[in-house]
């Protein structure tokens, strides 16, 4: 191989499915390189004395076969492929030796120059498979092939399908502002959509970076009133994923955490269109750690409770058992709850909570006009007044407001 080692290695995509392929060696790069192997179906052999934890596991749920022992000449007897990677150098040369003479294409973890095969720093993102070699600079690889699956994710690389897409619907959670927390799927929906139907509450930044040509559709502005307004939303994804085109609707947090999501979903769904929902990070969990809130903390809460808080305790309306909440010792989260936070309280302390029970409000979590406001069940009420909170904010009641740093500052 020595003479040859100017000249580049020649790239292949090796379809392993069903065919046998030996592993020498249980511990670091077999734990990197064996998820992969099995991923493409190979039928994989590992030979090893021992093996790391992780991949003690994968043998034990049947992924791979183990044989627990070092390695003997005839182990890469009608393997495709050979991955060598144990401690023992001697042992190694010898497998690259039986590897040459059986014509198994072989990777060696020890001497890259002794090795008939290459292993590219490999990515991948929604089908596409990027495979990356820089000769014998792994770092390098590593980083040109980071640079190009983040671009494809996040839409800044473009690839467009030249086959015909399917038109349908994309429900997409866009997390709780700050426009870095939308999940990669997410953000890669927007940067193929032609059309975006948009929350005012979802992260209003991602808008300025679709391209020139895609519609985007203020959904607190879709006509017909406001009891008519989820209907005309939901009329307005159906017309333009049946004109041919790739529709987003951007909410905000997670589209079925109090987003209507569903609503939309059986709404296509009855008119025959392809939905796909994709979670979205819930402001109720984000937006307290954001602040340094944990929602559960270990000796202090061992649950928490996710309530609306839009429709008031006495109204009839409300489907919250107010009563039982007041006697969990957990957390308990109230999101859309600002207006009516001083019924909220006083009926959580008529029920058994304790008037000194210490409340969070967390205004525009995430973004820069983050801010965070202190109280307690007895002075919350008065405190949104004073402090003039406004939605959109998240409100945490519960010990776990006391807890952590930041909170110690605040209590010195």
């Amino acid at each position: 191989m020595a003479e040859h080692a100017e000249h580049p290695a020649y790239p292949v995509g090796l379809r392993l499915t069903g065919r046998r392929v030996v592993v020498l060696g249980g511990g670091q790069v077999a734990q990197r390189r064996l998820p992969a192997l099995i991923a493409a179906g190979a039928e994989i052999v590992l030979v090893s004395p021992d093996a790391t934890p992780s991949v003690e596991a994968m043998a034990s749920a049947g992924e791979i076969r183990w044989e627990r022992r070092p390695y003997a000449e005839g182990d890469l007897a009608d393997a495709w492929y050979a991955l060598i990677a144990t401690p023992d150098a001697e042992a190694n040369e010898r497998a690259s030796a039986e590897a040459e003479r059986t014509r198994t294409w072989c990777v060696r973890s020890d001497d890259a120059s002794a090795a008939t095969a290459w292993t590219p720093a490999t990515g991948r993102s929604e089908g596409v498979t990027v495979a990356v070699l820089t000769g014998r600079d792994p770092r390098r690889s590593a980083a040109v092939r980071d640079a190009i699956v983040e671009g494809l994710r996040d839409g800044t690389l473009k690839a467009p399908h030249h086959r015909t897409r399917t038109p349908g619907v994309a429900l997409v959670g866009g997390g709780p502002g700050d426009p870095d927390l939308i999940t990669v799927r997410g953000r890669r929906l927007l940067a193929e959509a032609d059309v975006v139907i948009a929350d005012r509450l979802g992260p209003r930044d991602l808008l300025d970076e679709l391209p020139p040509h895609v519609e985007v559709i203020d959904a607190a502005k879709i006509p017909y009133g406001r009891y008519m307004a989820q209907e005309a939303i939901n009329n307005a994804l159906i017309e333009h994923a049946r004109a041919g085109k790739a529709v987003v609707r951007l909410k905000g947090g997670d589209p079925f955490v109090f987003g209507r999501g569903m609503e939309e979903a059986e709404a296509l769904a009855e008119a025959g269109i392809p939905c796909t929902v994709v979670p979205g990070i819930s402001s109720s969990i984000s937006v307290p750690g954001a602040v340094g809130i944990p929602v559960t903390h270990r000796g202090v809460a061992h649950e928490f409770t996710v309530v609306s808080g839009h429709v008031a305790p006495d109204d009839e309306r409300s489907l919250v058992d107010w009563a039982s909440l007041a006697r969990l010792r957990g957390t308990l989260v109230v999101l859309m709850g600002v207006d009516k936070i001083g019924a909220i309280a006083q009926t959580l302390v008529a029920h058994g909570k304790s008037p000194e029970t210490p409340v969070a409000l967390v205004q525009e979590g995430t973004t820069a006009a983050q801010r965070r406001v202190d109280a307690t069940l007895a002075t919350v009420a008065e405190t949104v007044r004073a402090e003039d909170v406004r939605p959109p904010a998240v409100i945490v009641i519960g010990e776990v407001v006391t807890v952590g740093p930041q909170s110690a500052q605040r209590n010195a």
